[in-house]
């Protein structure tokens, strides 16, 4: 019979493998490395013996067996090693080079890859890199926590890079003033407005300079002496409806989270200001209220999550949390819409000096909404103006929350200040809603809520993109030279570091309003910085980045600084004043609990839960002259 005889392929795991050839009686070769495809079926699988055909005998097909095993058992082994050493090589690496943390290391080993291949080349390449660890992202803390320490060990000007992205923080005055107000159109909002845009549109905060420009025109003269008298007796009522229900409180002796009642006290306010509509939150729960906690928790989410998922295609209609934003995006697109709608069809149209010259006490609708439709060549179409009020709404109830949580935590473990602070309500309001006149003669009250704006800025991060080249200032002990950036580079303003720098605050981490009335200076910026002066603070009735130099930030800076900062200001002296007068606040389980987590705001984790007492009043008051309120 004639001989039979075959040539199998072998495939490697690379599939880059000739053959393995067998000849009859001979021990069988590897030209390369087996399969462990081929060794399984050469075990497992029952083939027809050789010696069947009459040219082998058993014990000849048996040693050939044996042979052709430990060869495709040794190629395995082979394979398996060549598959997995480049593997083995990165997890070593990434130890050492994550300095015995191998996530870090990974972290790090993707950013030196992908640098200049998933991003443009936005150069600082001079600028110190921060050498913390990418795992302080990941915990428990804020981010800007990690910022922070980082600032002090780099500088005010550094590097933080993960992943494919790299972004360049900034705590430092110099180099603030000239990002936000030297050169402050080579900047747009960047990253921010590429999360924001989905829920504000071309909002005041995420716009491009383009429409910017022609909307903040639009929009600040509508915040005029008279419009603001009437928010602020406005801001009374409001607050009256918060007092009615703190009386239930302090009379049934339960606790209650004052960020909750912050929360919803905002919102009611901002519903009558911006567009006049009556949210009732403090009392009733609407859908238009559930679905605007809606958007604010995306809000948040999309600010702290590092992948943009909800970019992807499916994303809208496959995952549920992003099936809910846009349902809740609808709710109150609805509301606005029909808003709007409303206000146009009683349009009264003017120019601006005529409608800030209407008798407000008289005006049905005083809101903002009415005053920018009534505005003679506003040329503004409905979704701009949606754009608008979402911005307002969504920015502003929820800052104006924050400020007064974190006063009312800072005051509640400093009873000198709040003793301070109810004497001088005591002696200027008595039992009056505050007016516009009272509000300025409460320098005290006012310092208490910049120093809690200080300790807990809303946002602690500004974010901007360069549009052009550009070349940053030196800051405090960096590069002579300054930094040469690229167009492209995406820029984190640490609020938080500025605010609590050791080089511009002197207790930088301790609660103290009176450091308002206080020169302060740092001799080793060689003048480059001007220290804060209260006097350059001028007709501003709170501390601002002028008399700080850019030092103190809470609202901004430069051309496209808050357009609310006094509105949110002055609505929550109204609140701390009113319930300051009435109230004593005592921490239900300790402030240790209240927590700490960031978004769109500075919040708590576990909210402001206290106990609440009526304050017995005192039964004469005499109000302090001017030269006493100016030691204040």
């Amino acid at each position: 019979m004639q001989h039979v005889s075959s040539q199998r392929p072998c495939v490697s795991p690379m599939r880059t493998v000739q053959s393995c050839s067998r000849a009859p009686l001979r021990p069988a070769k590897c030209s390369e490395v087996a399969s462990p495809l081929r060794l399984k079926a050469s075990v497992h699988q029952k083939a027809t013996p050789n010696w069947a055909f009459g040219n082998h005998t058993p014990s000849s097909n048996s040693r050939q067996h044996r042979q052709t095993t430990r060869c495709s058992a040794t190629s395995t082994f082979v394979g398996l090693g060549v598959f997995f050493t480049p593997s083995i090589v990165a997890v070593i690496y990434a130890y050492f080079k994550g300095k015995g943390n191998v996530k870090d290391g990974l972290s790090r080993m993707l950013t030196e890859v992908t640098q200049g291949y998933f991003q443009p080349n936005v150069g600082g390449e001079s600028i110190p890199v921060a050498q913390g660890e990418l795992s302080d992202l990941a915990g428990d803390e804020p981010l800007f926590k990690a910022l922070y320490q980082w600032f002090l060990d780099s500088g005010g000007v550094y590097k933080l890079a993960f992943g494919p992205k790299a972004f360049i923080v900034v705590s430092d005055p110099v180099v603030v003033r000239h990002l936000l107000k030297e050169n402050a159109f080579n900047y747009d909002k960047g990253v921010l407005a590429e999360i924001l845009e989905p829920i504000m549109g071309k909002g005041l905060i995420p716009a491009d300079l383009e429409t910017w420009k022609p909307r903040r025109r639009a929009i600040v003269p509508a915040f005029h002496k008279a419009y603001i008298e009437t928010m602020i007796k406005m801001f009374g009522r409001c607050t009256e409806v918060a007092v009615q229900k703190l009386d239930a409180v302090a009379t049934s002796g339960q606790e209650v989270d004052m960020e909750s009642q912050f929360l919803s006290l905002g919102m009611d306010i901002i519903g009558l200001g911006v567009f006049n509509y009556d949210f009732r939150s403090l009392t009733t729960e609407s859908p238009v209220i559930k679905a605007v906690y809606g958007v604010l928790k995306e809000a948040e989410h999309r600010s702290t999550f590092y992948i943009p998922y909800w970019n992807l295609p499916f994303a809208k209609n496959l995952v549920p949390r992003q099936r809910k934003f846009f349902a809740d995006l609808a709710v109150i697109n609805d509301c606005l819409d029909d808003l709007i709608a409303q206000a146009k069809r009683t349009r009264q149209t003017d120019d601006a000096e005529a409608l800030q010259a209407r008798d407000y006490s008289k005006v049905k609708d005083p809101s903002l909404l009415r005053f920018m439709v009534d505005l003679r060549d506003a040329d503004i179409d409905d979704k701009q103006l949606r754009d608008d009020l979402m911005t307002m709404l969504i920015a502003g109830h929820e800052t104006t929350a924050a400020v007064l949580t974190w006063t009312l935590f800072q005051l509640m473990q400093s009873p000198e200040a709040l003793a301070k602070a109810v004497e001088e309500i005591n002696q200027v309001v008595g039992d009056d809603t505050p007016s516009l006149e009272q509000l300025q003669q409460l320098p005290y009250v006012r310092a208490i809520l910049a120093e809690s704006l200080r300790l807990y800025p809303q946002p602690p991060i500004l974010i901007r993109r360069a549009l052009a080249d550009d070349v940053l200032p030196t800051p405090l002990g960096g590069d002579p030279k300054g930094y040469p950036i690229g167009k492209g580079a995406d820029i984190f303003i640490s609020v938080w570091n500025l605010h609590r720098s050791p080089h511009l605050w002197k207790d930088p981490d301790t609660f103290r309003p009176e450091r308002f009335s206080e020169t302060n200076t740092n001799p080793a910026f060689e003048g480059r910085w001007a220290g804060y002066r209260p006097e350059a603070q001028g007709s501003s009735l709170y501390p601002n980045e002028v008399a700080a130099d850019f030092a103190f930030i809470p609202f901004g800076g430069g051309a496209r600084k808050c357009v609310g900062d006094q509105f949110a200001l002055l609505e929550a002296t109204v609140a701390l004043a009113m319930l300051l007068r009435r109230y004593s606040f005592s921490f239900a389980t300790g402030p240790e609990s209240v927590g700490m987590a960031t978004g769109a705001t500075i919040h708590t984790a576990h909210g402001l839960k206290v106990k609440v007492a009526q304050r017995q009043q005192s039964q004469s008051v005499s109000k302090p002259s001017k030269a006493d309120l100016a030691t204040v």
